[in-house]
């Protein structure tokens, strides 16, 4: 979780996420994804420096609600600007 409070698109996220991962990685060794808010591929990258991965979900959700049964063009292009930032 990146940010306290209720899931959605964020502009900003100002949650300590490297100290919320190392509390995690204290009690498990599964990796360590975060999520809630991550909407840009700047923050997907920020994101995942700081964890095993970016969950991005209400980004996308937005997405299919704008462009309906043409989405899916739309969805890939943004989740390949995604995976693209974090090579």
């Amino acid at each position: 979780m990146s940010s306290l409070g209720v899931t959605g698109v964020r502009s900003k996220i100002t949650t300590d996420i490297g100290a919320m991962v190392d509390l995690v990685r204290e009690v498990t060794d599964i990796p360590v994804a975060v999520g809630f808010g991550i909407s840009t591929p700047g923050q997907a990258k920020k994101m995942a420096s700081q964890s095993d991965g970016a969950i991005v979900g209400s980004a996308i959700i937005k997405i299919i609600e704008k462009y309906g049964k043409n989405a899916p063009q739309y969805v890939e292009a943004y989740v390949k600007e995604m995976i693209d930032v974090l090579k």
